[in-house]
């Protein structure tokens, strides 16, 4: 079956399909009989038009991977390995750059104002930068947020032409899982398969990244297990996707940090297959001006994944501390991540970033007028990639044996994610349990407001949030936790209904609560009653139900689930520690 999950213990290869140029550039095909890292070309004449419109010297594309056969689905076989490969056996190597302007980074604190511009639906931009991104020999972007309603018809044909591959992450600035709050509810699970949707029609997408260094240090581990519900979930809904019939992965993006990379590296990689990564992208700036695979640590990192089950590469590189900052980049990195140190471990890297910002990351500087100029370090980088020639190994020659690793030991210094993960998001049982609850927030409450009346109610009783809360190091959820803000709201509100015995004033709440007549559908009674049992347990326990108590030493067995990150709403995380100290304050909302 297209799409399906590897077998537990089989390692597996991934397999991605070719894309099919039509642009006035000599073609590079890879012949079944050609080596692998000397692709056989033969020119196409451009018309005068054509030419006029070329005006870089785009003859050497060393990282492009443009072929005229047509785009080939892959199939569930395909899969096996830590190398990413062509249908025809080919080896393919990542010589991507990350193509985005500057956003709010994706983990972080989410600002309300910020906003992203869709790299992909401005036909003008990417007709002005296909060009250039085939004259650096790039074969694939790296797109951190895109507008799943917009039009991408143009940038992708461009890119399929082109030869250039996209790894998109699913994310956008206000729809994202925070580090310091971290929910995945439906309406970010909602995001991520709108994107899914719109991206996997184009045949040049090789996947997709559920988050990009959420987890950045030892103080916010826990929001990995997030993440990698993310992962499992969007694995499951490619799979199950009758509009998708090819492989497209789920990976995520790590940060360096020296504390929890290693563990980072392992907790998505461990445990089932339907809940791991697919490819993993490590972010990595170790390497600045003239270095070396040792002075840089690029050894180390070898050595420690070279085990690795599935593809790893460098999802950013490059770095800036020299005195020109971004001109001045001399990317030797780049000639040895395709050395032979390096490619038999990591399948090649993506180049942070084309445009020239603030952040002094750039390759080329757009002016106010739309031109593009080259920078001084898109010069050294098109030499550095054109003379990378990374030796390949066929398919018909590749036997992998690496295995997944195991995950790592749950102690919060520094890891704190359990190999539980939170629920599936599901709208129809949230709902459900909207609908079936007597006491619900009024339809004119502010989201604003939400903060002081959870606390509220969990001040009281921390028991009527079990549902909504969760405890990432012990790997205990509540089933609603899933649900959004509007719908948690609903689940506390009845619970403090109920607690008092229906009394009027008992779902008031400041005016900010009404009744309604409960409404429990015969189809939701089976997931309610499941729901119910579980949000049971979740009130007293300190493991998932049949799994091993945690050592944790912040666990509230006594009183009920461990509260270090009781739930999230909205940007703010909210604990015992907050409801406590607002409890009597927020004793006014009732009154």
């Amino acid at each position: 079956m297209a799409g399906a999950a590897p077998q537990p213990g089989r390692p597996m290869y991934i397999c991605i399909p070719r894309t099919r140029a039509v642009s006035p550039l000599p073609l590079i095909t890879f012949s079944p009989s050609a080596s692998p890292s000397t692709p056989s070309t033969h020119a196409t004449r451009p018309s005068p038009s054509e030419t006029a419109a070329s005006s870089s010297p785009l003859l050497a594309l060393a990282g492009s991977v443009a072929g005229e056969t047509p785009p080939i689905q892959v199939k569930a076989r395909c899969l096996r390995g830590s190398k990413f490969f062509y249908k025809n056996g080919t080896q393919f190597y990542i010589k991507g750059v990350a193509y985005q302007r500057d956003i709010a980074a994706a983990g972080g604190v989410n600002d309300k104002g910020s906003f992203y511009s869709d790299p992909l639906a401005d036909a003008s931009n990417c007709k002005r930068d296909v060009p250039l991104l085939q004259e650096l020999g790039t074969n694939t972007i790296r797109t951190y947020a895109i507008d799943p309603s917009a039009d991408h018809s143009v940038c992708m044909k461009l890119l399929e032409d082109a030869g250039i591959y996209v790894v998109a992450d699913l994310s956008e600035p206000r729809l994202s899982i925070n580090r310091e709050s971290p929910q995945w509810n439906t309406k970010l699970f909602g995001r991520y398969k709108q994107v899914v949707d719109e991206l996997a029609k184009y045949p040049n997408v090789i996947g997709f990244f559920a988050g990009n260094e959420v987890s950045n240090n030892k103080s916010n581990t826990g929001a990995s297990a997030f993440v990698k519900a993310a992962v499992r979930d969007t694995k499951k809904y490619i799979k199950d996707n009758k509009n998708i019939s090819r492989w497209l992965g789920v990976g995520y993006a790590a940060n360096d940090d020296a504390e929890i990379r290693d563990q980072m590296a392992d907790y998505f990689n461990c445990g089932a297959p339907e809940e791991s990564i697919d490819f993993f992208g490590y972010n990595i700036y170790s390497w600045c001006g003239e270095s070396s695979i040792e002075i840089s640590g690029y050894d180390k990192q070898a050595k420690f994944y070279q085990d690795y089950s599935v593809p790893v590469f460098f999802a950013e590189y490059g770095c800036n501390t020299g005195p020109e900052k971004a001109a001045g980049r001399i990317f030797t990195e780049t000639e040895a991540l395709y050395s032979d140190s390096m490619t038999p471990v990591f399948s090649g890297g993506i180049v942070y970033m084309y445009f020239q910002e603030d952040n002094d990351y750039g390759l080329v500087t757009v002016s106010k007028d739309g031109s593009a100029e080259r920078m001084k370090d898109f010069k050294t980088l098109r030499d550095q990639v054109t003379k990378a020639k990374p030796k390949s190994i066929e398919m018909s020659e590749y036997t992998p044996t690496n295995k997944p690793r195991k995950c790592p030991a749950v102690n919060n210094d520094p890891w704190g994610a359990s190999e539980s993960l939170p629920p599936t998001p599901d709208k129809g049982l949230c709902d459900c349990m909207v609908k079936s609850r007597s006491c619900v927030p009024r339809s004119d409450v502010s989201p604003t407001e939400y903060g002081d009346l959870f606390n509220y109610v969990c001040g009281l009783d921390k028991v009527l949030c079990a549902g909504i809360s969760g405890e990432p190091s012990t790997g205990v959820f509540g089933s609603y936790i899933m649900c959004d803000d509007s719908a948690k709201l609903a689940y506390v509100f009845d619970a403090h209904y109920s607690k008092f015995n229906e009394a009027a004033w008992a779902c008031d709440f400041g005016g900010n609560a009404t009744t309604q007549v409960a409404a429990a559908e015969a189809s939701c009674s089976p997931a309610l009653a499941s729901a119910s049992d579980s949000n049971k347990h979740v009130a007293t326990a300190t493991a998932p139900a049949g799994g091993k108590a945690s050592s944790s030493d912040d666990s509230l067995a006594v009183h009920g689930v461990s509260f270090s990150r009781f739930f999230a709403v909205g940007d703010f995380a909210l604990g015992l520690y907050l409801v406590a100290a607002v409890g009597a304050g927020a004793a006014a909302i009732v009154l």
